[in-house]
């Protein structure tokens, strides 16, 4: 870029003084609002390469005007292979881009990971100092890369389980140097390069404007595929705030309203619910309806993004990093295995992300999710090294799919869960959900190809073409006598990134028309003029009448997830496939099985056509 040669128009020199008048009201360096009043003290990303002063907002804005007919040429070179390729739906197309205002418009904060520094002039306040008066802070030795510009009170320990040590951490400053604007193009390439690439600061974005909580992790397990394919790096990043969480302890009193019970903020080896509202990474689980220590698909969820990630990414130093985390949150779930078939169990209430919605015994849902994180797992250990614990997922994985489908298989889909409730039978939408994260990975599929085929085209037949013709998307839940589950709020509703997900998977086995046809009422109800007149807020919801919930909301962006499939990565597609049966003396008679090879390379190329804190360490 410091070749390129741009002219100045009058008009653009008139925006220029403009803003240079007052674009410092608009582009503050210090990050503070009233939604957030106990943010802690942090700067925004850019002033890693523009400073604190004033004068900062004026050089970034300089850029943009300067620059901004080479991003636009930079933005149509990445839209066009799909834009210009006939065989791809309009609508999809038009829609796919246009999810991703939410990257933008989702409460999105990017901070610099680094404390401010001495040598960078601010008008700004001095830090404020973060003082824990109960609660000790501690960060894995896993994850001591970061720097925050608060001052900590570490311990030293080790976990048992991992044997991963904990060591001292202090408040740390990373010197940075003040960046002219007109060598930005510059530094920018070059100064990722010097410091390393996984200084990308830190990302936090909001489930919806109306649910304020930073990066609800069971929501961002859909709309995650976005970040890994346009920003892997912060992606990278945000399972690395997790990883760090699982490991930390809150045992601060929390009241849960559902049940009014009390419990701790963040249990050891649990997954967070997010990354809190008003103190983000330090006080997590903002979210008090239930106790998410407790939820079932929170735990597996990390790890199928984490081994998504690592194998799309073949970041192995990540993988190393995370991986003491990934181990800790699968020994966690253990206990909610009472009956020792290998199988989790959930607890009679709504313990998963359809936290509206009661689960009895065993779950399509959370079971194959669980399924799918005991494959993916054995998969990462055996590529670690840590093989004693991919045998110890192995032989789990094969108990707990005899005993998945002894108990949900009803001969053409996944019943809803195990209970003898009015709805247990019930046809659900996202039941494959962990079939679509391993098939994502590059891993073999859990299921043979009939009961996964068959449980789709139902999904498709049912919850899908008996609403609206199938212009309004998948609904959530389905009768087998073609009647919408009215048992609660959200078994009535279609989710939005739901959809998306389900058309996902649909792509993944072969069904090309279906998924396209699935996802096409998404757009229909929410972007087109016939529909509810959703642009750019798409809500988490609607029902059959219109009636939605949660505008501008997380989960759609999982439409990626789709583009995912039919542009899958070439490590995913050449990733080491786990052949589960290596290594593990089963008896024929109790585990008969055929593992087919993974769809994804057959899928990628079939469809190619389509276009190429206050937390504690419990040691």
């Amino acid at each position: 870029m410091d070749n390129l040669i741009v002219k100045i128009s009058i008009l653009d020199q008139a925006c220029l003084h403009h803003l240079e008048r007052h674009c410092v009201l608009q582009f503050q360096p210090l990050l503070g609002w009233n939604l957030m009043e106990n943010f802690p003290f942090s700067y925004r990303r850019y002033t890693k390469f523009y400073g604190t002063s004033e004068r900062a907002a004026v050089d970034l804005v300089h850029d943009a005007l300067t620059n901004y007919k080479h991003w636009e040429e930079e933005i149509e070179k990445w839209q066009s292979p799909i834009l210009e390729d006939i065989r791809l739906p309009e609508w999809y197309k038009f829609t796919l881009f246009n999810e991703l205002y939410f990257l933008v418009a989702g409460g999105t904060v990017w901070i610099d990971s680094s404390s401010p520094s001495a040598d960078v002039k601010s008008d700004q306040d001095p830090p404020i100092k973060v003082e824990s008066k109960n609660i000790k802070v501690t960060e894995a030795e896993m994850n001591c890369r970061h720097s925050t510009g608060f001052e900590h009170t570490s311990t030293s320990g080790c976990n048992s389980s991992t044997g991963v040590g904990l060591k001292q951490n202090g408040s740390s400053t990373i010197p940075r140097k003040k960046r002219s604007s007109k060598h930005f193009s510059h530094h920018l390439k070059t100064e990722d390069q010097l410091d390393g690439n996984e200084d990308v600061g830190r990302f936090l974005y909001l489930e919806g404007v109306e649910y304020i909580m930073w990066c609800t992790y069971d929501v961002h397990f859909y709309a995650s595929f976005a970040l890994l394919e346009l920003f892997p790096k912060i992606e990278l990043n945000i399972q690395r705030d997790f990883a760090k969480a699982v490991l930390s302890e809150d045992g601060r009193k929390v009241k849960f309203l559902a049940e009014g019970n009390y419990g701790i903020r963040k249990v050891r080896g649990a997954v967070p619910h997010d990354l809190g509202t008003h103190d983000p990474w330090n006080e997590m689980n903002a979210y008090n309806i239930h106790d998410t220590s407790k939820w079932k698909d929170l735990n597996s969820k990390f790890v199928l993004q984490v081994y998504r990630d690592f194998a799309a990414t073949g970041d192995m130093a990540f993988g190393i990093e995370v991986w003491p985390a990934v181990r800790t949150a699968m020994e966690y779930m253990e206990q909610f295995d009472r009956d020792d078939d290998g199988l989790i169990e959930n607890d009679g209430f709504p313990d998963q992300t359809y936290d509206a919605w009661t689960v009895h015994g065993v779950s399509a849902y959370c079971g194959c999710l669980w399924l799918a994180a005991l494959q993916a797992a054995a998969a990462m250990a055996q590529r670690l090294g840590d093989k004693f614990f991919a045998e110890t997922c192995k032989t789990k994985f094969f108990s707990a799919k005899s005993a998945f489908e002894k108990k949900l298989w009803n001969g053409s889909y996944f019943n809803y869960d195990s209970g003898s409730s009015s709805n247990s039978k019930s046809i659900q939408a996202d039941q494959l959900a962990g079939q679509w994260y391993t098939s994502s990975s590059g891993l073999g599929p859990i299921f043979d190809e009939f009961k996964t085929r068959s449980s789709l085209q139902k999904i498709f037949d049912f919850n899908v073409m008996k609403v609206k013709g199938g212009r309004m998307g998948a609904v959530n839940g389905m009768h087998p006598n073609g009647k919408v589950d009215e048992s609660c709020m959200q078994s009535r509703e279609v989710w939005t990134g739901v959809t998306y997900a389900v058309a996902a998977n649909m792509l993944l086995a072969g069904m090309e028309e279906e998924a396209f046809t699935t996802a096409e009422g998404i757009f229909i109800a929410g972007w087109s003029e016939e529909g509810f007149g959703y642009w750019f807020q798409t809500p988490e919801g609607w029902t059959t009448n219109g009636h939605y919930r949660s505008l501008i909301y997380m989960r759609p962006l999982a439409i990626w997830s789709m583009q995912w499939v039919l542009s899958p990565p070439k490590a995913i597609i050449e990733a080491p496939k786990i052949n589960m049966m290596d290594r593990i003396v089963i008896s024929p008679a109790t585990f008969s099985l055929s593992l087919p090879e993974t769809r994804v390379r057959k899928i990628a190329n079939k469809t190619a056509c389509f276009g190429n804190s206050s937390l504690q360490c419990t040691c």
